[in-house]
């Protein structure tokens, strides 16, 4: 074994790609020229060093895509792009990191590690009906009095939603999607179980021969059968894909948006992968923010006020990426940026429908 070592240390080419070697790193493929046997630290270090090193091409793109709007795009577009995150692999990365932060619950997910929550007792059932029952005359006596503030109305029904799980015949609608001005609803009763829906005969032809009322009814079913949990994990399993179409959608109006501009196709829609990096990005920031003030107490309102800046600091990072990357004034900006906001408007919504749809017809 340590004479093979010893001959792979002599040998003079790249043991990667077979080129010459000039020195410890090959001229063509970079691999090190060291044949010794690789530690655990170094298998590690391969795969957090990203991660830990200040010069790393993790934090020399992180920082310039989250404080410099448009800075990442016109840089790659003028071929400075080594000392960057290749764009799609930082989009992807970033994509997955808010979904695992967005959607993990080690409770839900890590259930084994964690003792069941105990069964109410008689005397919290009791109160727990009283409860409800309180917040259901609260709620009546408003409607009859017929002077409702919002303040009010807004107070009895989160008081009515705490308390209301299981309540019988009550109903609350689950999906309530919109086809062509038109309405599908399906409604579940907390009780039974038991699931209707109504609107088929409104849906358009084409989508009526693919949903039918009996494929409808199935669903209906097994959309009760776990009081829709089901069919939110399913949409939010789309997500990501229907995200992904948004792309070349927004990167079409872009490019007609700029006719003159003489970029390939492909130029704007890297703008939207950098875009919506940052948006990634500012909703992992959002979230871990939130849930660490909670942790550690901070006031509320600040909190909120932290968010809410977070929040306008969005729309305010695509108007000034699109003056960074496309150099025009704030007149022609100001009026693209208008209709870019509304494509944004109408892309998300007919993407978001399409992952609901698919989610229909996969439960």
């Amino acid at each position: 074994m340590s004479e093979s070592v010893e001959q792979l240390a002599e040998h003079p080419d790249c043991l990667n790609c077979g080129v010459e070697l000039q020195g410890q790193y090959c001229s063509n493929c970079g691999q090190r020229s060291s044949s010794r046997l690789i530690s655990l630290w170094e298998l590690i270090r391969d795969a957090f060093g990203d991660l830990f090193e200040i010069d790393s091409r993790l934090w020399r793109t992180i920082f310039p895509l989250l404080i410099r709007p448009g800075w990442l795009t016109r840089d790659y577009l003028e071929g400075r792009r080594a000392r960057y995150m290749p764009p799609f692999r930082m989009y992807l990365v970033l994509s997955v990191l808010f979904f695992v932060v967005a959607f993990f619950n080690p409770r839900e997910d890590l259930s084994l590690l964690f003792e069941p929550e105990p069964e109410p007792t008689a005397e919290e059932t009791q109160e727990l009906d009283e409860a409800r029952a309180e917040a259901m005359e609260k709620l009546e006596e408003l409607a009859e009095d017929g002077v409702i503030s919002s303040e009010q109305l807004d107070e009895a029904i989160d008081e009515a939603i705490k308390v209301s799980n299981g309540q019988k015949d009550v109903k609350f609608t689950v999906v309530d999607g919109e086809f062509a001005g038109d309405e599908v609803n399906f409604e579940i009763d907390p009780d039974s179980g038991e699931c209707t829906f109504y609107g088929h005969d409104k849906l358009p032809d084409w989508l009526q021969r693919r949903l039918t009322k009996e494929r409808l009814q199935r669903t209906c079913e097994r959309i009760g059968a776990d009081d829709g949990k089901t069919l939110l994990e399913l949409v939010l399993d789309n997500i990501p894909v229907a995200l992904i179409v948004l792309l070349p959608f927004m990167a079409l109006v872009l490019k007609g948006l700029y006719p003159l501009s003489r970029r390939y196709f492909v130029e704007h829609l890297l703008f939207f992968v950098h875009f919506h990096s940052f948006f990634f990005l500012m909703l992992i920031l959002e979230i871990m923010y939130s849930r660490i003030g909670g942790l550690i107490n901070l006031p509320e309102a600040m909190i909120v006020l932290v968010l809410v800046a977070a929040s306008f600091y969005v729309p305010v990072y695509l108007y000034k990426a699109m003056r960074h990357v496309y150099g025009q004034g704030h007149f022609f900006t100001l009026t693209k940026y208008i209709v870019m906001l509304f494509a944004y408007f109408i892309g998300t919504t007919f993407t978001m429908l399409g992952a609901l749809l698919f989610a229909l017809v996969s439960v």
